[in-house]
């Protein structure tokens, strides 16, 4: 097995092997584009090195072949004390992981060779010295484990002792010393001196890279972003060139595109006399990109050049790193960029103007968990509050919340329910876990691709950076005269940039707007509703699965109809028993002969009948499926606990409280221990005479009374927890002689069908479907049941650690379970759909809305999905990108 490729022998399909940045480098390079030589280590060595947890054999030998064809390529020999070789060890993963990962510059460096490095750039002892202590501060860190504070905390002494503010204001001799510093250091944690084999730094660096794949942060973020677990680091070896030379020299990031925003330009930051590093961890403010105009013209019109060339290449936003050195301009990485929702819909329209791309190749650059970002609110500016300062607006969003300035701080205040905005002067990899649980990031320092800004991008978050008027310390920040406390409130506009002290008030976003109907795109000035109604409207031309709503209400069938929902998956009947109507409920279960329970449920009739018309209205002509009352029916009751004591004290106080006592009795006789799995669903409609016949009166005459307005109906009763056919036989016995007395001549057609939630059910779906006329998976109670999980408890009880220890990827209440919850799914649609070939089939649990769950369901066959109001939108487009993917497979 081969596990060390040149970069001429790769191409940007490689990733699985080479990882996206070996795999680009090596596009890069048979593009012609002036990238350093180097070489790429395999992501399946990484793979052996963790199972071995040692070295790879072979591995060497192949670095020893393609370090000597580098060595002979450059003139230079790794080491060589008069004129040596460096390199830089960088990872890259299949999916870009910014920051989560190791790095290491310089290697090769010495004390016998930096004296040579000195020579070779022109006798700069400050560039030799520079390039030494960065080594020993980023091998240390990430290769020995030596905390970075102290690295930091002795470049702040250097720079306090000089009275200088920047680490480029310190000379030779200063830098010299701090080596001397970071050496002792490094040999007081690690017990040992700094390595001077240049080999063994490299072999070292190498293996830190491959280990950092199971960094904490790494797993974190691999969690957060759902990136398989396997797919292992690759390591590439590149040689170094220097953007910390003098000024002129320097290194940037570039985009092709604004990734915030989508729109066409020049953008990116520049930083002269420093290398990569420092940009994207945003230790010190850099220049916008245009600035390089005037600094040097001929390495950015060279590099707006091949920012074209490389657009035009991948057909998409491209983020670019770069280094000049000595006016040379070298390209070390390029890849499709993150980028925020909004950037996400704008640039796929785009270009589809420009016809680079076409609607299905647009659709598939854009996801439903994007949209759902776009449908977030923003801020109500109407009153004018005035900004506390203004920084980048790095990924945009309106975001409130108590200010912290530490990671661990914001996962506690997040966890107590509060909304928290994290506070840093810039963010680094361990951060994650409180970027994770912040509704915003506010740094002092960097810009668009520092990694506070990149890292919420991509997670979503809003995050402003460089606002550089802040003075950051431990527990609070200063502008100015203003002092803001750890506690305080403040609100963030990942948009504009701006701080606002105290919660600023929010308004709809203008996407939500127009899907209610209140904006219409054609005269809509912003580009981005425009590019959200293009491709949404094709993803409705695309789909196969219709897109229906959960709703209990007139009022949430109507906004839900708003946002695309073609008909109503489930009506949750028993949330009509509440409120006022939950006295007429007690009144049912307290009943102690027959004529009692059936004057109650005359009373509960009429009501559950304006319900349906209503409802029946505002989806006139469109299917509405019905579930019968469903949860056991002492959840309408007080609670067993409460009560007692009630009556408790009262009897202890001599005082009789004959309907608190009645009631008593009757939660006690009704009280289970697993109410979950007992009296509800259709044993109560078998077990309580008349309970099930008057919600089918109700229905039909609903649908009688719309049919002779002269409107559509179309009732779909559903029969809950269903676990065998007979039970479903008896209630459809009961229902067909009572609707065929209604209905009569008024053409009204009134579907039964089941709801599969129970795994007995799925077994004998051939079965049921003789008495079914559809199906809608109850995925949320077939999840529990499969699982054996209670959804009321076990979220707060145990999943964080199921998270932690990576036996979920994501909670199988958010995202469908394929392999266990799924193949239940699958075998009852191709059971019930052999046994009945017409027979319907949808799902109604929050799966519907879930973008994953929503391709599965697609390819399972399903007819529709149903979910919130708010999640349809999400749920048609994700259907249309399933569809593009299923024909995309089929023409393959």
């Amino acid at each position: 097995m081969k596990f060390v490729y040149d970069f001429a022998e790769g191409n940007r399909d490689l990733k699985d092997l080479l990882g996206g940045k070996g795999a680009n480098l090596a596009e890069m390079t048979n593009l012609g584009l002036p990238v350093p030589p180097g070489f790429t280590i395999t992501t399946e060595a990484c793979q052996r090195y963790l199972r071995n947890g040692t070295h790879v054999d072979g591995l060497a030998a192949e670095i020893d072949e393609h370090l000597a064809a580098l060595e002979e390529k450059m003139g230079r020999r790794l080491g060589d004390p008069a004129d040596p070789l460096l390199v830089s060890v960088r990872s890259g993963a299949k999916f870009s992981m910014p920051g989560m990962m190791e790095t290491v510059l310089n290697v090769g460096l010495n004390d016998a060779s930096v004296d040579g490095l000195s020579r070779q750039a022109g006798g700069n002892d400050r560039f030799a010295w520079d390039s030494y202590r960065r080594l020993i501060q980023m091998f240390g860190k990430t290769v020995c484990d030596v905390p970075g504070h102290e690295f930091e905390k002795a470049l702040d002494d250097a720079k306090a002792a000089k009275g200088v503010r920047d680490d480029v204001q310190l000379d030779a001799d200063d830098l010299r010393a701090l080596v001397t510093v970071y050496k002792k250091v490094f040999a007081k944690h690690t017990g040992h001196e700094f390595p001077q084999d240049p080999r063994e730094q490299l072999d070292l660096a190498t293996e830190a890279v491959f280990r950092s794949w199971n960094a904490d942060r790494a797993i974190l973020y691999r969690r957060q972003e759902r990136i398989p677990t396997d797919l292992g680091t690759a390591v590439n070896v590149v040689a170094m060139v220097f953007g910390n030379l003098g000024a002129d020299s320097g290194t940037g990031v570039a985009f092709t595109r604004d990734p915030a925003t989508g729109e066409q330009g020049v953008y990116g930051d520049y930083l002269s006399n420093a290398q990569g590093e420092d940009v994207v961890a945003g230790i010190r403010n850099t220049l916008p990109l245009a600035d390089l105009e005037q600094l040097d013209k001929r390495s950015y019109d060279e590099l707006m050049q091949i920012m074209a060339t490389l657009e035009g290449h991948y057909r998409d936003l491209c983020d670019i790193e770069f280094t000049i050195e000595r006016g040379k301009l070298w390209m070390l990485q390029t890849r499709v960029g993150k980028r925020t929702a909004a950037a996400a819909f704008t640039i796929a329209a785009q270009l589809v103007d420009e016809g680079v791309i076409d609607l299905d190749e647009a659709l598939h650059r854009v996801t439903g968990a994007q949209l759902a970002q776009l449908m977030f609110p923003r801020f109500d500016l109407s009153d004018s509050p005035s900004s506390l300062t203004r920084g980048v607006g790095a990924s945009p969003g309106a975001a409130y919340g108590q200010v912290v300035f530490t990671s661990q701080r914001a996962v506690e205040v997040a966890a107590e329910g509060k909304p928290v905005i994290l506070v840093r002067r810039e963010t680094n990899p361990d951060d994650l876990p409180g970027m994770i649980a912040a509704n915003g990031i506010l740094t002092s320092r960097g810009g668009k691709t520092s990694h506070a800004a990149v890292v919420a991008r991509g997670m979503g978050k809003t995050c402003v950076c460089g606002a550089d008027e802040m003075e950051v310390s431990a527990t609070s920040f200063t502008i100015g005269a203003e002092t803001v406390r750890e506690g305080d409130m403040i609100s963030i506009d990942g948009t504009t940039g701006r701080v606002y002290l105290g919660e600023v008030p929010v308004r709809p976003s203008e996407v939500v707007q127009y899907f209610e109907g209140d904006l219409d795109p054609a005269n809509a000035n912003d580009p981005l509703v425009a590019a959200v109604h293009r491709i949404i409207t094709h993803a409705d031309g695309k789909r196969r699965l219709r897109v229906r709503t959960n709703a209990d209400t007139g009022l949430d069938a109507a906004r839900a109809r708003r946002f695309g929902a073609q008909g109503i998956g489930l009506c949750r009947t028993e949330h009509m028993f509440l409120g006022d109507r939950r006295e007429l409920v007690e009144r049912l279960i307290l009943a102690r002969t027959e004529t009692d329970r059936n004057e109650a449920l005359a009373a509960l009739q009429p009501l559950q009948r304006a319900d349906f018309l209503d409802i029946f209205r505002e989806m006139n002509g469109l299917p509405v499926t019905i579930r019968l009352i469903d949860p056991p029916l002492h959840e309408f009751l007080p609670s067993l606990e409460e009560l007692a004591v009630k009556v408790a004290v009262a009897h202890e106080q001599g005082q009789r409280v004959e309907q608190d006592e009645q009631m008593l009795a009757a939660v006690r006789r009704m009280h289970e221990q697993n109410p979950m799995l007992g009296l509800r669903g259709v044993r109560l409609g078998l077990v309580i005479p008349g309970l099930f016949a008057m919600q089918v009166r109700a229905i039909a005459e609903a649908a009688v009374a719309l049919a002779a307005e002269g409107g559509r109906p179309r009732p779909e009763i559903m029969v809950p927890l269903v676990g065998a056919v007979q039970e479903l036989e008896t209630v459809r016995t009961e229902a067909e002689k009572i609707i065929a007395s209604i209905v009569g001549d008024s053409g009204v057609d009134i579907l039964i069908g089941t709801m599969i939630e129970v795994p007995r059910a799925a077994l004998t779906a051939g079965q049921i479907a003789e008495a079914a006329e559809f199906f809608s998976f109850g995925t949320n109670d077939l999840t529990q049941m499969a699982w054996g999980f209670s959804r009321d408890d076990v979220e707060g009880a145990f999943f964080w650690r199921y998270l932690e220890l990576g036996i979920f990827g994501i909670s199988p209440f958010e995202s469908i379970d394929a392999d266990g919850v799924g193949r239940l799914v699958r075998i009852a649609a191709e059971e019930g759909r052999a046994a009945r070939p017409g027979l319907k089939l949808g799902v109604c649990g929050e799966h519907g809305g879930d973008p994953d769950s929503v391709h599965f369901f697609h390819e399972v066959g399903l007819d529709y999905v149903s979910c919130s109001p708010f999640r349809v939108p999400i749920a048609r487009l994700e259907a249309g990108r399933a569809a593009v993917t299923a024909e995309g497979s089929d023409h393959r």
